[in-house]
């Protein structure tokens, strides 16, 4: 399995599901005050604030909520955040690029640095990573939204760079340049996506064994409970073997 927050899954399970679903909703809604912030409270004519309006309601957000946020910018009550981006390494020489958005940027440096020493990673220079990577849009749509081909075919109308179907998901891959467009025109033809959202993706991966891959995994978790931190990703390659004996751990 290779990735990036796919981790949040295994490590906050049984009994922790309300809590995540309250730090997810926090971020959510820190984003929409940000964008707003930003850009104005108008989503028809703010495209990142129209698209965190359309995540948030992707993960059930009610509309109250939402319009609170959205009022907060516009009262001026939202604080100033910075959004930084954090790069270094994990165990196994994994790369790992954290999203921040944060009021206070020597609390949120001191501990992004924390999290990585204290599991077995070093927090390096803004780039120093991220050349491994690309910035590219990913659109997700549940299965429900139509058959692989039906889906592929629409991506390609749209402009879409490509197209990655499962049981669950169909993931569409856009140019960063693109990614408005491409979700203007699909969401004409599928409906409203489950997400839309701009994503390092890498262009190669780092495999790492099960010991190394229980710490990294403890630290992409703590990173993600930040309420600083919105996004986090790395270039792990973990089997699928190893992946099972840790999700049961």
């Amino acid at each position: 399995m290779a990735g990036h927050s796919q981790f949040k899954n295994i490590m906050h399970r049984k009994g922790k599901q309300d809590a995540v679903r309250s730090k997810l909703f926090s971020k959510l809604a820190r984003e929409i005050t940000v964008s707003a912030k930003e850009g104005g409270g108008d989503v028809n004519a703010n495209s990142r604030l129209r698209l965190a309006v359309q995540n948030a309601r992707a993960q059930s957000m009610s509309k109250d909520v939402i319009e609170r946020a959205i009022n907060k910018a516009a009262g001026g009550e939202g604080d100033d955040y910075a959004e930084i981006r954090y790069e270094g390494y994990g165990p196994g020489g994994v790369a790992v690029i954290v999203e921040a958005l944060t009021d206070n940027r020597n609390r949120t440096a001191g501990a992004v640095r924390s999290y990585f020493s204290k599991n077995g990673g070093a927090l390096g220079e803004t780039g120093s990573v991220g050349f491994m990577f690309d910035r590219v849009g990913e659109i997700v749509y549940p299965a429900a939204a139509g058959d692989a081909d039906s889906v592929l075919e629409a991506a390609i109308e749209a402009g879409a760079d490509d197209v990655v179907s499962d049981e669950e998901n169909h993931i569409v891959t856009t140019t960063f340049a693109d990614m408005n467009s491409v979700a203007k025109a699909l969401e004409e033809k599928l409906g409203e996506a489950a997400s839309v959202k701009a994503v390092w993706r890498p262009q190669t991966t780092t495999p790492v064994d099960e010991e190394k891959a229980a710490t990294l995994m403890k630290l992409i978790a703590t990173l993600e409970d930040d309420d600083d931190v919105q996004n986090v990703y790395a270039n792990f390659e973990i089997d699928e073997e190893t992946m099972s004996r840790l999700s049961a751990a």
